[in-house]
């Protein structure tokens, strides 16, 4: 593998940039010149390298199946942290166990891109970046770190819904609803209006863009400076229709608590505008500002296709993705109710 010609930015994807653009920088680095290459070969290519990443592994504290490093800015430069020091950035390199694994990086980056740029989600910043070798991996800036290098307190849903290993199995985190998550919110968050809109726009987007593993550890709560919890900013968005053969949702309960389905559900096999526009009454939301949270969701964006377009995956998975959006954005589009009413 060799390092890819680059004409658009590996952080924002905005065209006419052969490394990372001042815009990516800034939010991903605080402006620092940092290089779009690792000083890093891939383990399997570097034995001196491969020890010090098997090293890095054990001081990392965030969980999940995929590979994940510990890495911190020094200068102008990323490199990984030693014993005794906290990372700022979490490098995730090409995993295994999935179809098409080389393109794993380039899809969460581009789905990561889309939820921000397109639909104006909070997600965690992000970018390519690659080893020496030219081979991608996905970088993500973490957000649980405080100016003074302090840590944000941070529960996910898993925790804060008591579920565990022990508790609910080893799928304890496909356990449960997404309603069920709501209610945590309503119980757990002051302003929890707020953050049950943004919790419904990002269930929404889960679905549209196929991304069937947003299991309860891929939401949390995080402090603020005032004390209370808001929902952290967005993370691990990926379509996972591109790897592996998966449900709608990740959760075993999909979106109801109980075994409540929806008239539209049991009659299309599929979730569609009544199902969302249902979830989003029992959670309680305003009907005027869901109908419009789905509204922006059910418009096919120019800016998606221009991001697809601009993307590192390669040219077949490029259209493999625009694909499976348009099938769900069709999806999300159909309603029995508007029908009946027309």
């Amino acid at each position: 593998m060799s390092l890819p010609d680059i004409s658009y930015c590996p952080g924002t994807l905005a065209p006419g940039f052969h490394t990372y653009s001042p815009a990516c920088l800034r939010r991903m680095f605080n402006g620092r010149k940092v290089s779009h290459i690792l000083p890093y070969l891939p383990p399997q290519e570097s034995e001196a390298d491969a020890e010090k990443f098997l090293e890095n592994r054990k001081r990392i504290s965030i969980s999940g199946v995929q590979e994940k490093l510990s890495l911190l800015l020094e200068k102008n430069r990323l490199r990984l942290t030693r014993p005794g020091e906290h990372g700022e950035y979490i490098l995730k390199p090409i995993p295994r166990d999935v179809m098409r694994p080389d393109q794993v990086p380039a899809n969460e980056h581009l789905t990561m891109q889309i939820a921000h740029q397109v639909y104006k989600l909070q997600v965690a910043e992000n970018a390519l970046i690659f080893f020496r070798n030219g081979e991608p991996a996905y970088i993500t800036r973490r957000f649980d770190v405080k100016p003074d290098g302090m840590r944000h307190g941070q529960e996910d849903m898993a925790s804060l819904a008591g579920r565990t290993k022990h508790t609910a199995g080893s799928d304890f985190k496909y356990e449960g609803s997404y309603e069920e998550i709501a209610r945590i919110i309503e119980l757990t968050v002051p302003a929890y209006r707020v953050e049950l809109e943004k919790l419904f726009s990002l269930i929404v987007f889960n679905y549209l863009f196929s991304n069937g593993d947003a299991h309860l550890k891929n939401f949390s709560l995080i402090d603020t400076a005032y004390g209370d919890y808001v929902l952290s900013p967005a993370y691990d968005l990926i379509c996972t229709r591109l790897h592996v053969d998966d449900s709608y949702f990740a959760l075993k309960g999909a979106l109801f608590s109980g075994d409540y389905e929806t008239e539209s559900f049991q009659a299309n096999g599929f979730y569609a505008y009544d199902d969302f526009y249902e979830f989003g009454l029992r959670i309680g939301l305003q009907e005027k500002r869901m109908a419009g949270i789905l509204h922006v969701f059910r418009q096919d964006h120019a800016a998606v296709h221009q991001l697809i377009d601009r993307s590192f995956l390669r040219e077949d998975m490029k259209e493999s993705y625009r694909k499976y959006y348009l099938e769900r954005l069709e999806m999300l589009c159909y309603s029995m109710a508007e029908r009946s009413r027309a």
